[in-house]
Order: C-alpha cells, then sequence, then structure tokens
C-alpha cells in the first residue's frame, strides 16, 4: 500500500490528527473519539491502527495493559517523498498568495485613519 493509500481514509488521517495533537494515545482513548466521529466498531479501529503501524505511520509501545500509539516519522516521509517533485505546482502560487494578503493588509492598514487605529 502506497502512503497516499494510507492516507487516503479519513479514520486514518483523523488518527494521525490526533497522534499529531497529542503526541501519545493509548488504543482506548483513539478508538473512543475515532468510533463516537465514524460510528465503527472497535475492531475497525483496531484494523486501521495496525493498517497505520504496517506503514509506518504509527508506533505502538505497551505501558501495563495499555498500547500507546505515536506518529511514526518514516510513514510521513514516504509521503513527502513522494509529493516533492509536485512542489513546483503549488509553492510558487501559495508565495503569490502570501504576497497578496500581506499587501492587502498593508494597503488595509494605510487606508484607516489614526484615530481608528487600535493603540
Amino acid at each position: 500500500m502506497h502512503a497516499l493509500d494510507v492516507l487516503g481514509d479519513p479514520v486514518r488521517r483523523r488518527i494521525l490528527e490526533l497522534l499529531v495533537a497529542d503526541g501519545e494515545r493509548s488504543a482506548g482513548e483513539i478508538g473512543e473519539v475515532v468510533q463516537a466521529e465514524f460510528a465503527i466498531s472497535q475492531p475497525a479501529v483496531s484494523q486501521h491502527l495496525k493498517v497505520l503501524r504496517e506503514h509506518g505511520f504509527a508506533s505502538v509501545r505497551p505501558e501495563g495493559r495499555r498500547r500507546l500509539y505515536a506518529v511514526d516519522p518514516r510513514g510521513p516521509a514516504e509521503a513527502r517523498q513522494w509529493l516533492t517533485p509536485f512542489e513546483r505546482f503549488w509553492l510558487p502560487k501559495l508565495d503569490a498568495l502570501g504576497t497578496e494578503i500581506a499587501r492587502g493588509k498593508r494597503q488595509r492598514r494605510l487606508a484607516t485613519p489614526p484615530h481608528e487605529k487600535e493603540t
């Protein structure tokens, strides 16, 4: 399975979002959130965690009776490596957008009368 196939599933993306936000979560905590949001069973959550582990997106370590999951940097690195050749299509556009946003902010700041500016 290709890295982008792994990321193509919304449940797996949500699991990764949880792990990125919190650093590490137990399988039970992940299951509670994902089951509530996607109305899937605990075995289905376990299958998604297995896919993430097997394809280098998540690592797991036992702590007593719990299994703690964290992001494994190998999977995201593989996805980034595959996407890198395509950056030339969107990075210049994002740079141009950033320039236009900054220009608009500057124009609004200059157009605001001094007595209306916050101090």
